[in-house]
């Protein structure tokens, strides 16, 4: 007798042969869909599509326009550029992701670049698509996974693996090569249909793709200078001091040195905020408002704070401004497409009274200021504020690089600054550190700590934050005349210690558990680092406590 089990797929209900595999009921379903099928979601945890199905459960398809689907379609195109440039250029030539940039990932190869190389290596990736190649899991020893990578001469991988406690580690085999991915990967190459590269210098590309906010097309690039320099000036800085990754980073803290790079670093932040202080004050003729915006968790209020002493020291006075304050009254409020209130879009602000006023001031008139009562919902006028010659303005927002604020004051009188947690390192060579996840793990302790909210809260809010960056924030980072990097080289081993406990309050059963066990499996890549050589002014301790401008 032939065993038979039910499957739940979109509320209708199948029956299946005991044992059928995920990937052969997404070839049945996957053709009314407009992408592939990538892996699949069974009781809140995500499954590869080569599991079997042995019991009654409710499937959910995932593809590229989910979050989990588009982390593991990205890593399966980073798998097949590495075969692909192992294929035509030899085995000792590789690739080294690096970061996010303009919707696409930014990687440096280790041969001089050419566009008609970089076409060949698309040309390839196309064959292998075309060729749907299995992509299949294996697990093995860890010991003789770390002689594999130093057999083909990936020390970094090596290096990681070092650190990985477990006894066994999965690798992904595609063709006559094994690789490590932290995530999820598709079943086979032809799945990795939608990407494209786009040359910029003689070793490096941008792997472009569609993403969850773009899902049905591949946005043309966009170079953001500013951003691409402050990358390129972070990543030239871990290589002069060694610490390009997540080795270099835990050989320093099992060396019992993490104080002395915790000090150059800090030192390093603060020499950076400094030049920016000066080319300010150099312009203090004109310069009279500093506008200030960046994501969620990007230490904006001690980077503000931090630079207001550092324009005190130029004899200016600077004065904060709150966006904030010039919310619309509570019943003004928009309503989002789910009817909700929108507080983050540009019409949630009173942009007329704002405009009004930061032109009054910068006249030289009195002005009575607005702070927002939040509790009631409305703005209350208290304060009398008038601006001399050495005043300068300091406004921080979520829209305060929006060209849409302030047309009444001419760009010259304006001096943007964008600031991002730009993470330095990478995991290894083909794994990099989403930003995103940085900024994620400062929040969740900063919420617990500031607000007592639980992981799964801020869990469940950040892809609400998310889409409001993707739309308020991240389109007028290019207006930036500075780029400020607030991400510490040493700052995730130090958040591991604060929100690795925390993670583990997500129960099994909570919608939020994958996620949270996918960061703290990130956080074990790290040795704990000790917050005590940390100084008061530095950017982390916004969110882990003890500092200057907070506590």
């Amino acid at each position: 007798m032939i065993e038979t089990v039910s499957v739940k797929i979109n509320g209708k209900t199948y029956k299946y042969s005991k044992g059928i595999t995920l990937l052969e009921i997404a070839n049945e379903v996957e053709k009314d869909r407009k992408h592939p099928i990538l892996l699949a979601k069974i009781n809140n945890g995500y499954k590869e599509l080569s599991s079997p199905i042995t019991e009654n459960c409710e499937v959910e398809f995932l593809d590229l326009s989910s979050r989990e689907g588009n982390r593991c379609h990205v890593n399966g195109l980073v798998y097949m550029l590495v075969y692909a440039v192992k294929k035509l250029y030899g085995q000792k030539e590789d690739i080294i992701v690096q970061r996010s940039l303009d919707k696409g990932i930014y990687i440096e190869t280790s041969f001089r670049l050419t566009e008609t190389k970089l076409a060949n290596i698309k040309e390839c990736m196309k064959a292998l698509i075309k060729a749907d190649i299995p992509i299949t899991k294996v697990t093995i020893d860890r010991l003789e996974a770390i002689k594999y990578f130093e057999s083909i001469g990936d020390s970094s991988k090596a290096g990681v693996m070092n650190y990985n406690t477990n006894s066994y580690i999965t690798l992904y085999r595609l063709g006559n090569s094994y690789n490590y991915f932290y995530s999820k990967m598709a079943p086979s190459t032809g799945k990795l249909k939608e990407f494209d590269l786009t040359y910029l210098t003689d070793n490096g590309f941008v792997l472009r793709f569609p993403t969850i906010y773009m899902p049905d097309k591949i946005k043309k690039y966009e170079h953001q200078a500013n951003m691409f320099k402050v990358f390129q000036e972070t990543r030239d800085w871990a290589k002069l001091i060694n610490v390009k990754d997540i080795v270099d980073l835990n050989r320093i803290v099992s060396t019992g040195k993490i104080s002395d790079l915790i000090k150059i670093d800090e030192t390093l932040q603060s020499n950076r905020l400094l030049n920016i202080a000066k080319e300010i004050n150099e312009r203090k003729n004109k310069v009279k408002i500093v506008l200030i915006a960046g994501p969620s968790s990007s230490g904006k209020t001690t980077t503000t704070r931090k630079l207001c002493m550092y324009l005190q020291s130029f004899g200016l006075t600077p004065r904060v401004v709150s966006m904030d304050d010039y919310f619309v009254e509570k019943q003004d409020t928009p309503l989002d497409e789910n009817g909700k209130p929108d507080y983050e879009c540009l019409e949630a602000m009173d942009i007329k009274l704002f405009d009004k006023q930061m032109a009054a001031l910068m006249s030289g008139e009195k002005v009575i200021m607005p702070t927002y009562n939040f509790a009631l919902g409305k703005k209350e006028f208290k304060e009398e504020v008038q601006i001399g010659e050495k005043d300068i303005l300091l406004i921080e927002g979520i829209h305060a690089l929006d060209d849409k604020i302030l047309t009444n004051i001419k760009r010259e009188n304006k001096y943007k600054i964008y600031i991002s947690a730009l993470t330095e390192l990478n995991m290894d060579t083909h794994n990099r550190i989403c930003t995103s996840d940085n900024r994620l793990l400062r929040r969740i302790i900063r919420d617990n700590r500031t607000r007592d909210y639980r992981v799964e809260y801020t869990l469940q809010l950040w892809d609400s934050v998310r889409r409001g960056e993707e739309k308020y924030i991240f389109p007028f980072q290019g207006e930036a005349d500075a780029t400020i990097n607030s991400a510490s080289i040493y700052e995730l081993g130090v958040i591991k210690t604060y929100a690795e406990p925390l993670l583990y309050s997500v129960p099994l059963e909570s919608p939020y558990y994958e996620e949270a066990k996918r960061l703290i499996n990130f956080l074990r890549l790290f040795l704990p680092i000790p917050a005590d050589a940390i100084p008061e002014d530095a950017v982390v301790r916004e969110f882990i406590g003890g500092s200057y401008f907070h506590d």
